[in-house]
């Protein structure tokens, strides 16, 4: 298997364990958001998976089309509302957020991790060492994707294994 696969296959698996978490926000820890984000394009473009990415510049952006924003959704707060109000299946990336997240976006965040179980959004936010405000501690799911170091191989009964 070559390692690209190897990669979307992890990265697949870990866009399972957010849409199967009982938490509504997710703090993903990565050594990489930007190849993260990249991987999670190509999932959404295959799968046809709603995934959605928030920057400053543009807004809220669907990963399998580009150049097309929500309107209003800029600003970091009107992003998190559009998330909280929007009735369809999503999964939202934040990344390169922290200069944006402000007490009035905590209170977005509270109201998110608040929604009913029916609900199938999910707010990412993705970045290396990933710190929420402390008002949100038991209210989000925390992940990680880091790659680990790999273990030399060692023989064992005969076999190498890791």
């Amino acid at each position: 298997m070559s390692e690209t696969k190897t990669e979307l296959s992890i990265v697949q698996k870990l866009l399972e364990s957010i849409v199967q978490s009982p938490q509504h926000v997710v703090a993903l820890d990565t050594d990489s958001p930007a190849d993260l984000l990249a991987q999670m394009r190509v999932l959404a473009i295959r799968a046809g998976t709603s995934i959605y990415a928030w920057d400053a510049d543009g807004g809220i952006a669907p990963l399998r089309e580009t150049g097309l924003y929500v309107p209003g959704t800029k600003r970091l707060a009107d992003a998190l509302r559009y998330v909280l109000q929007s009735m369809h299946f999503g999964i939202y990336l934040f990344v390169d957020f922290d200069a944006y997240l402000k007490p009035a976006e905590t209170l977005f965040l509270r109201r998110i991790s608040r929604m009913t179980m029916r609900s199938e959004r999910k707010a990412v936010f993705i970045g290396q060492h990933v710190e929420l405000p402390e008002e949100l501690d038991g209210l989000y799911a925390a992940m990680s994707s880091r790659t680990q170091a790999s273990q030399r191989p060692r023989l064992r009964d005969g076999r190498w294994v890791t």
